[in-house]
């Protein structure tokens, strides 16, 4: 399972060391633990700075040259045959189109290296992931033209009998689906829902039945992406329609197109043409399926020819080879930009998402983008109406190499849409206004990606595991931008108090939301040496937000609650489904948990098989916890310099140097006058010491 360590669309930020996909979503801990290291898709590429300048002789150009058929290809030669693109490369698939014609229409590399087999962009079938959901907005769109559907009517009116939980006055609208504004809990994929039983089939119904989400924030009020959104979009499609999602694809969409090597089901022809999917390490993957079996969110089949069909139609104004698949004006409505925090920072229009390789170009609808990736697979389209032009890319593995290829075909072609938009005139706010800023922020897709914003010296700091400390400057009333022309953007909620935050450093799948005020613990101070990591945990929800409750910081941590505890701040609330591998935790309420680390090799049992979940964890036992998940964080030898005082068993050493080296513990450490750190390796962990753990894992810079 290990090695299909993506679900669809995973982005990320340029600011990150460039390692490989597994290697990039173990950066913390909680990234390991979560179901994003499993499946990070259905979230979106975005490398936002331009590009390497290794690429520069692929953007520079004495006068900006016009696209055309010879000027496209010229472009892709010279961009494939660049040595750091080779590296990335196992096999792609290209289209430009322009004015109704396919310019660029090209193959590159290898559908299946072993067997010597070149990508041809007619016939290799690649998974284009969530680019799907492109195709599935479209079908919304039909249903709406033929006024079986209301973009602004509860779902609940399309979902057959199955009830949506909302607390909210606010209904959940087909609107909101389409925009993933939903207010839904994150509900992604199981890692279990990925799998190789290829007779297996799941309907999209039972899926849904199985694991509708409950609403958690008001419908509209903020953007998080959302795959079970655009899975609802292919279900309500069945149900308004009363055809099969896959069906009604193929006659409204795929037929009406020409599309004849398309589809969502793997079996025929597009089985037999599929690519050989490859992971970070160029390593073939086995042919996989996912439940439910027709992924209206990520599940479509496709080739670079079928897909310059799609792109003609839509900027001919929904004009097929076969006939008309929508109106010119419900293309017009997909291409706007609807969910936004901040005119510079667009999130969403129907089926697509702003580009967010190019920094302050503002909110305009002049690009209009979608991104996909499945473990072994990742595509990219974009769409720029006004130059009537549509670019598509598609390879199999999950290289950066799109993000490239978007940025120099830009800076090449349209050098104009990357310029910064115009700022608008703003009132400067002083230190004591900025101060309305402060706090920490939690990513509504992934809570255990926290972000500490203070004030300073008239800036906001941005603080965060991944980025380190970032200052910015005030920009705008509520926007802010960095020495890079990166921006941030706040909003305030119905009450004016600052509420969601918008910065792509860590996520630019949706915003986060400013934690609660914390209540405290009856047994906690203020003054308490452990309230800042107490409080703080509290007030990101891990710990209950009641100051009549006692928190016992100087209770024992047991193995088994610690595992627990650790799972849960990494924002996974369920563990492996699989039976256990130590008898003695069999029942054990931390049984899933205990199986899911075991799974993802940074826990083991004694020299008898044995967990002992009940035995109080030493200190050095949980800092090998969070060293097994560092292993390919750091270079080898890196804490070697690290001294350490006191007792530490020889097999927990390295650990325990990573563990100072870092800085990951709380005042219950002496660091000695000549630099030693004793980490009081073999005493026990108590809950205050597990707190000041779990929040410096959440919050302190790494790099």
């Amino acid at each position: 399972m290990s090695s299909l360590n993506m679900f669809m669309d995973g982005r990320k930020h340029s600011r990150l060391p460039r390692l490989s996909v597994g290697i990039a979503f173990m950066l913390v801990l909680s990234l390991l633990l979560s179901p994003m290291a499993v499946y990070a898709e259905m979230q979106e590429p975005a490398t936002v700075e331009a590009p390497a300048e290794a690429l520069e002789e692929v953007q520079e150009a004495a006068a900006v040259p016009s696209l055309t058929d010879d000027s496209a290809n010229a472009f892709l030669d010279q961009f494939f045959s660049h040595p750091e693109i080779e590296a990335m490369l196992q096999g792609a698939a290209v289209s430009i189109v322009k004015d109704g014609e396919v310019l660029a229409l090209r193959g590159f590399g290898w559908s299946d290296v072993e067997q010597n087999v070149p990508v041809d962009p007619e016939s290799t079938v690649f998974r284009i992931a969530s680019v799907s959901k492109v195709f599935t907005a479209v079908a919304i769109m039909q249903l709406v033209e033929q006024g079986k559907i209301d973009l602004n009517e509860d779902i609940q009116t399309y979902l057959g009998g199955i009830q949506v939980e909302n607390p909210f006055d606010a209904p959940v609208t087909v609107a909101h689906l389409l925009t993933h504004t939903t207010g839904f809990e994150i509900r992604d994929p199981h890692p279990s829902d990925i799998h190789t039983n290829l007779d297996e089939y799941v309907s999209i119904e039972d899926y849904v039945r199985a694991n509708m989400p409950p609403v958690v924030r008001e419908p509209g009020s903020s953007y998080m992406y959302d795959n079970f959104a655009s899975l609802l979009q292919g279900y309500i499609v069945e149900q308004v329609s009363g055809e099969p999602f896959e069906t009604y694809m193929d006659k409204h969409m795929f037929e009406p197109l020409g599309m004849h090597d398309s589809g969502f089901m793997l079996e025929g022809k597009l089985l037999d043409n599929l690519a050989v999917g490859y992971n970070s390490a160029g390593q073939p993957l086995d042919v996989y399926t996912l439940r439910p079996t027709v992924m209206p969110h990520g599940g479509m089949l496709t080739t670079a020819a079928d897909m310059s069909k799609f792109m003609i139609a839509f900027l001919n104004g929904g004009e097929g080879e076969n006939g008309r698949i929508l109106s010119e004006a419900s293309i017009q409505e997909m291409t706007k930009y609807r969910a936004l925090i901040h005119d510079l920072m667009p999130s969403t229009a129907y089926g697509f998402e702003a580009s967010r390789q190019l920094p302050g170009a503002g909110a305009s609808d002049q690009i209009v983008t979608k991104a996909g990736d499945l473990s072994g697979f990742s595509s990219y389209l974009w769409f720029m109406p006004e130059e009537n032009t549509g670019v598509f890319v598609t390879y199999n593995n999950n290289a950066p190499l799109r993000d490239q290829l978007f940025a120099a075909f830009i800076y090449q072609f349209f050098p104009q849409y990357a310029a910064p938009a115009a700022l608008e005139a703003f009132e400067p706010l002083s230190d004591e206004q900025l101060k309305q800023f402060e706090g920490l922020y939690i990513d509504l897709r992934q809570q255990s990606l926290v972000t500490l914003v203070r004030a300073e010296e008239g800036q906001l700091i941005l603080s965060s595991v991944f980025a380190g400390d970032i200052p910015f400057a005030q920009a705008g009333e509520l926007l802010f931008a960095d020495q890079n022309g990166m921006f941030i953007a706040f909003q305030r909620d119905d009450q004016g108090e600052i509420a969601y935050l918008d910065e792509p450093y860590l996520n630019p799948l949706g915003w986060a939301r400013k934690a609660d005020q914390p209540e405290g613990f009856r047994d906690v101070s203020e003054d308490h040496p452990y309230a800042e990591y107490i409080y703080g945990l509290q007030s990101l929800g891990l710990y209950p937000n009641d100051a009549d409750e006692a928190f016992e910081p100087e209770r024992l941590v047991t193995r088994a609650e610690y595992i627990q505890n650790l799972m849960m701040v990494s924002g996974l609330k369920e563990g492996s489904s699989n039976p256990s591998v130590f008898e003695d935790v069999y029942g054990h309420e931390a049984a899933p948990y205990i199986q899911f680390a075991y799974e993802m090799g940074i826990v083991s049992g004694n020299e008898h098989g044995l967990f002992e979940p009940d035995r109080p964890i030493t200190r050095q036992e949980a800092a090998t916890v969070i060293y097994r998940s560092y292993l390919s964080l750091f270079p080898e030898g890196q804490f070697d310099e690290v001294k350490l005082a006191g007792e530490t068993s020889p097999w927990a050493e390295d650990a325990v140097k990573m563990m100072a080296g870092l800085g990951y513990f709380g005042p219950e450490v002496d660091v000695e006058e000549d630099g030693s750190v004793n980490f009081y390796s073999k005493q026990p962990m108590t809950r205050q010491e597990e707190a000041a753990h779990h929040y410096l894992l959440l919050t302190k810079p790494i790099f």
